[in-house]
């Protein structure tokens, strides 16, 4: 648990997933990134679903709900799900009652980030509780590219806009105070990345911007993104500025690493210190 300002933030597991390592790295060759990122006989890596639990005096957020219990087995064994959880058991699961979440925070509506916002039966995981995403990283996902239509699954975000539990977001914005979502366009379209600061200190939940401490190396870029250059750029901006006023960055999905500072080093970002949260 790290304390920043008036919020209580704590890391919240919800399983391990696979894949492909070669889409994961990009242009990256296998013998550089498989010491790190050993795959296994089918070529996946091994991946986390952290989701980040921030606790205020008045709302508690939740950034992100995971995969779900929606694949099918054929899917299952596809992605290699390990210890999967919708968000409410695994908040359960580290000690905390589901049903104080009044807020859920979408990064982006990619199975493995939005898939646990509904059940099976399109019902809201969270009930009492609204979600928010971009605007544009919604009407994108309604009418995705041919390269990225398979990351998005209607099933998952579309009973929440019936039900009007959708709160879209238009751009830069603090959401509450101290709470700031920062869109970034390389991987898809108005994903939001998630700051959490007091003015000393800072957190930011990187998402797919930066998944795993591997991706800290500018070079290393998912083949999953839209627009790769733009993902080097928007890192430059963002782990440049985390790196000169050393905020601590959260990783989505590094199977090992939860947060950690960084640095400037003699040729990219390196990792400074190592953060329990």
């Amino acid at each position: 648990m790290l304390q920043i300002g008036k919020y209580r933030v704590h890391s919240i597991p919800s399983g391990l997933f696979g894949l492909d390592g070669g889409a994961m790295l990009g242009i990256v060759p296998r013998p550089l990134w498989e010491r790190s990122n050993p795959p296994d006989e089918r070529n996946r890596i091994e991946l986390a679903m952290r989701l980040l639990l921030i606790e205020g005096p008045d709302r508690t957020w939740l950034v992100d709900t995971g995969i779900g219990d929606k694949f099918s087995d054929k899917l299952n064994g596809i992605y290699n799900l390990q210890g999967t959880m919708l968000p409410d058991v695994a908040l359960q699961a580290a000690g905390f009652d589901p049903a104080t979440i009044t807020d859920v925070l979408l990064t982006h509506l990619h199975f493995d980030h939005g898939g646990g916002s509904t059940r099976a039966d399109g019902n809201a995981v969270f009930p009492n509780a609204r979600y928010h995403v971009q605007r544009r990283q919604f009407e994108w996902a309604r009418e995705p590219s041919l390269k990225d239509g398979g990351s998005f699954r209607p099933d998952d975000f579309m009973p929440l806009y019936r039900e009007d539990r959708l709160e879209l977001i238009d751009g830069r914005a603090e959401i509450a105070d101290g709470i700031e979502v920062l869109p970034v366009d390389g991987h898809t379209p108005a994903m939001q990345l998630v700051k959490v600061s007091d003015g000393a200190q800072s957190l930011l939940y990187t998402a797919d911007l930066v998944p795993t401490t591997s991706h800290l190396r500018t070079p290393y870029v998912m083949a999953y993104d839209n627009e790769p250059l733009k993902t080097v750029e928007e890192k430059l901006t963002w782990v440049g500025r985390a790196a000169d006023e050393e905020w601590i960055l959260f990783f989505e999905h590094d199977p090992k690493t939860t947060a950690c500072r960084v640095h400037r080093g003699d040729r990219d970002f390196a990792i400074t210190e190592e953060i329990s949260v």
